[in-house]
């Protein structure tokens, strides 16, 4: 492998896992905050994607906008989606046990499934990115790389930086700590638990969402999608700690490298890659690699 390839392999190992970390974070936010086993997480990333191919002509055709715009909506929209989500179906979980909130989430991934085979069917489709993020950026004497690439790396830390910012430095985050590491106390102290888990989940929802729209380019917009993005995210959530921002991003990064290189370098079990990490981290440390905090 001569450093070109060495430096693309790499890049697309940070990308894969920033992207991966956009949903893992959602996830860890509603399972290690709000104590619910959402299977549907991956939906609301295909959601998403769908969302990239289906508005992107509505807004051209009626705001006269573009990619950022399409993007735009398609946040407000995952963020209403997710807040009455929560509202109608999530807010009775809390207190039952996980096998309920299994099988009610996993009916949603069937109800999710069955209305996008309805409103867009069953075919495959393409998103376009941006002209002005269309090129490439040469790496070597043959070689170059997709600048959406390196936009979607550029967006998903972004989001990150903004997330510690959020959790870290102002009073919602303030307010998420405490009814995490105590909700009875939080309640007790005047925090309305209720709107604060509805904000957390509408956000966990706009993460794998926005994740869906900006991947879409990259990956295309098939059926069932999410179901493969659910499984690693869940190998990130255990492998990164079960309610830990840190642990999610490190974790996504360390998938992202071992995935991208294990289908190089030993594509025959590229597969098993990431599960052997997973089984590896149980052994040496159950917990994962950061509390949560």
């Amino acid at each position: 492998m001569d450093l070109a390839t060495f430096l693309i392999q790499c890049l697309n190992a940070v990308q894969y896992g920033l992207l991966l970390f956009l949903v893992a974070s959602g996830l860890t936010l509603i399972f290690g905050i709000m104590g619910v086993i959402n299977l549907a997480h991956g939906s609301f990333y295909m959601i998403g994607a769908y969302m990239a191919y289906a508005l992107a002509p509505w807004v051209n055709q009626t705001l006269g906008g573009g990619f950022f715009t399409t993007l735009l909506v398609g946040m407000v929209l995952s963020v209403l989606l997710g807040y009455v989500l929560e509202w109608v179906f999530f807010s009775y979980l809390y207190e039952r046990e996980h096998l309920q909130q299994v099988l009610m989430t996993y009916g949603l991934i069937l109800v999710f499934e069955e209305l996008r085979s309805i409103v867009v069917g069953n075919d495959v489709y393409g998103v376009q990115p941006p002209d002005w993020l269309s090129g490439s950026i040469p790496l070597g004497d043959v070689m170059t790389y997709p600048v959406y690439r390196l936009f979607i790396s550029a967006v998903c830390i972004a989001v990150a930086v903004g997330m510690w910012a959020l959790i870290t430095r102002t009073r919602l985050g303030m307010r998420i700590r405490a009814g995490a590491s105590n909700r009875e106390m939080a309640r007790a102290m005047g925090v309305n638990i209720r709107l604060l888990y509805r904000i957390v989940f509408a956000l966990g929802v706009a993460l794998a969402a926005l994740a869906g729209m900006i991947a879409a380019p990259v990956s295309s917009v098939y059926p069932n999608m999410g179901a493969g993005v659910l499984i690693v995210c869940f190998v990130v959530v255990v492998i990164g700690g079960i309610g830990s921002i840190k642990g999610a991003l490190v974790a996504a990064l360390l998938v992202g490298l071992v995935d991208t290189f294990g289908k190089v370098l030993f594509p025959s079990a590229a597969g098993l890659a990431v599960y052997v990490l997973m089984a590896l981290m149980l052994l040496w440390k159950p917990e994962g690699l950061f509390k949560a905090g």
